[in-house]
């Protein structure tokens, strides 16, 4: 991959011929976007939140409230964006954070964002709320990083083959989600009575699962006349509130890889969880679709930082929208950051088109800004670039 930076003289020199980006850059625009063009109840459970939706907008308020301060004559001609996290050399510090049911917003979905994130070099994490299997994506992801994220059913035997076969499709970390053993209360899908997973969008890896399969008492593939008792099954045994730190002994059993939980906000949780021998954690509040009135995610960061040092590697997720909140975080602690509803957006107006586009805006600002802030590298990125509160 060449310097993400050129994309901002790629477009002008395409501005030449009279030929502006088909998506805005200002990648916030985006929701407005896809919200005039987006089926409703397609674009509403993408961009929803829970309850009120304060802790989605916390998120975005704990990103405006920092200010960079920008350091200057510092030599910055050469850039390397690239991170070494958990066994692996990234290319970037920005990760596409695993989002379930992307056939609402183009039919092609987890497929269209791996081969997006193959071509560019940037780490796909696969749903287990995947409208494709995990088999499939890795396919279209072919030569590129992957991860698997995991929701934890309460049925181990579907566990269990989902992790062996994310291994054999080639996923090198296990994210496991752990604040979404049940769904939140989502007014904009309740008000519509919208849940795509009821209609058989979501749940691709459970309907390809033998295990899953013969627990509703079928020889093979899911098909119309299991399909009723197959989303029935889905419905019972999707989350399990009854897991416990103990639980985790479970997950090392099974996948010998790095190990991250996802959704801790509180310093404990973190120290616990290196405790437990996990290898990191995703500061995460799922993007305020969870718990409304929750800590915006940025602001629980430093926190959990501080509180684990280098005992795992800490990132972050939940608001990211510019290349400067990257840095943000960065600042704050994360050793890298997934990017969520944004690319979504871009995958419901153009397709893979639309992903590369998102991705390649972010990456784009992300190193212009870490020049005009006089760093070469993220490990140079530090809180000495925010301005103090």
């Amino acid at each position: 991959m060449g310097s993400p930076a050129d994309f901002q003289n790629e477009i002008y020199l395409n501005g030449l011929g009279d030929v502006p980006p088909e998506l805005p850059t200002d990648l916030t625009a985006l929701e407005r976007l896809a919200g005039e063009r987006i089926a409703p109840a397609a674009y509403g459970y993408v961009a929803g939140a829970a309850g009120t939706e304060s802790t989605a907008r916390a998120n975005r308020e704990a990103f405006e409230r920092r200010r960079l301060v920008p350091r200057m004559l510092r030599d910055v001609a050469v850039r390397d964006l690239s991170v070494r996290l958990l066994g692996q050399t990234l290319p970037v510090p920005v990760l596409l954070a695993p989002i379930g049911v992307l056939a609402i917003m183009h039919p092609e979905g987890d497929l269209a964002v791996a081969r997006a994130a193959a071509g560019l070099g940037v780490p796909f994490v696969a749903s287990t709320a995947a409208s494709h299997s995990m088999e499939q994506a890795a396919e279209a992801n072919a030569g590129g990083l992957r991860w698997f994220q995991l929701y934890w059913s309460s049925d181990r035997d579907v566990v269990a083959g989902f992790l062996t076969r994310a291994v054999a499709a080639g996923y090198r970390t296990l994210v496991v989600t752990l604040d979404t053993h049940m769904l939140g209360w989502r007014p904009r899908d309740l008000d519509q009575a919208y849940l795509p997973f009821l209609r058989g969008v979501g749940v691709a890896n459970y309907f390809t699962d033998p295990a899953f399969q013969r627990a509703i008492g079928s020889r093979g593939p899911i098909g119309d006349a299991d399909r009723d008792a197959a989303v029935m099954r889905w419905a019972a045994t999707f989350g399990d509130p009854s897991l416990t730190w103990d639980d985790l002994a479970f997950l090392r059993e099974n996948w010998k890889g790095p190990i991250v939980l996802k959704g801790v906000q509180h310093a404990d949780d973190a120290r616990r969880a290196a405790d437990a021998g996990m290898d990191g954690v995703v500061v995460s509040n799922h993007g305020g679709r969870q718990v409304d009135g929750a800590i915006g995610s940025l602001d629980a960061l430093p926190g959990v930082a501080a509180a684990v040092g280098d005992r795992i590697t800490v990132l972050f997720d939940s608001g990211i929208r510019t290349g400067t909140d990257v840095i943000k975080a960065l600042a704050l602690g994360a050793k890298a950051v997934m990017l969520g509803r944004p690319y979504a957006y871009g995958l419901g107006l153009a397709g893979e088109a639309g992903v590369r586009h998102v991705i390649r805006c972010l990456l784009a600002e992300l190193e212009i800004a870490m020049a005009l802030t006089g760093v070469t590298r993220p490990a140079e990125i530090t809180s000495e670039l925010l301005a103090s509160p």
